[in-house]
């Protein structure tokens, strides 16, 4: 797959660079979590590299099993090594006890896994897929990276999430529009403890709307409660076409007591506002879906 023409020249200069600065890495391990960022650096790192290239997916309760598959589907696409290593956050209490940084001790984890690996291929670190956006977002684990070695080259080039998007679908990555999906563990509020029990129950509750036929969503959780995000457009759709009765049940199974719907739409980031941090309205690219139950 190669670049196409349809690429901004601002956009295809920060390629050209981000090209450049991976030859002048190196060609170390890819944090990879399937997600579009760390997708993008793996399908350069492979045009870069060839069989050189690796990418590592640590395998952790936070990531649904279907985000896995997809992360192994990609990577088969890409051509790109896949190797997976297991991480085991949940049992460090300052992770499972969710303070408001708990993003760091994830990523100390993740790295800490990630080193020796990269060490047995003769580097000290890996890359990851942070971009230039994250770096004004409130996001702990990137100091755990920086101070583990790791390198951003995304961010380090200034490739933003909207360039990151343009590229991978210039690139012919089929999952260009893919919605963001942080980790599992960003849908319960700080202070409220993380089990692998709560992580499953979020798990299954999100993929069950996501086969209704909405992409981006989030379902939080807090307590006993869950709280469903769609974008504000799709809120009125979603009502009138979608068996609510069915949904709650399905919820309810899972272990939610109550099941509510958040009016205002889905803000990535929501949480931190009570961290005194404002949430980032999100633009979906398919926010004009159609659930496929109603198709």
């Amino acid at each position: 797959m190669t670049a196409s023409t349809d690429l901004s020249l601002a956009t295809a200069a920060k390629l050209d660079r981000l090209k450049a600065l991976l030859t002048e890495i190196g060609p170390v391990p890819v944090a990879y979590s399937g997600g579009i960022d760390s997708t993008l650096i793996a399908k350069v790192a492979y045009d870069v590299f060839g069989d050189r290239a690796l990418a590592i997916t640590a395998i952790s309760p936070s990531l649904l099993p279907e985000d896995l598959e997809d992360a192994r589907i990609q990577a088969a696409t890409i051509g790109i090594r896949h190797d997976e290593v297991k991480t085991h956050e949940l049992d460090n209490p300052n992770y499972a006890s969710n303070p408001v940084n708990r993003c760091y001790f994830c990523k100390s984890e993740l790295h800490d896994t990630l080193i020796p690996l990269a060490r047995d291929r003769g580097f000290d670190y890996a890359i990851d897929g942070v971009n230039a956006d994250d770096l004004s977002d409130y996001r702990p684990g990137i100091q755990a990276a920086k101070e583990r070695g790791a390198r951003s080259p995304l961010a380090e080039v200034g490739i933003t999430k909207a360039e990151i998007r343009e590229l991978s679908r210039a690139l012919g990555l089929p999952w260009w529009d893919k919605p963001s999906q942080p980790c599992l563990s960003s849908r319960f509020p700080y202070g409220e403890e993380i089990t692998l029990e709560k992580l499953q129950r979020v798990g299954r509750a999100e993929v069950y709307v996501r086969r209704l036929g909405w992409k981006d969503l989030r379902v939080r959780s807090q307590g006993d409660t869950a709280r469903i995000e769609l974008p504000a457009e799709n809120i009125a759709n979603f009502v009138n076409n979608t068996d609510l009765p069915a949904l709650v049940a399905q919820f309810q199974n899972l272990g939610f007591a109550f099941v509510t719907l958040d009016l205002e739409g889905f803000q990535s980031g929501k949480l931190n506002r009570l961290l005194g941090i404002s949430a980032t309205p999100t633009a979906s690219a398919d926010s004009t879906q159609t659930p496929l139950s109603s198709v």
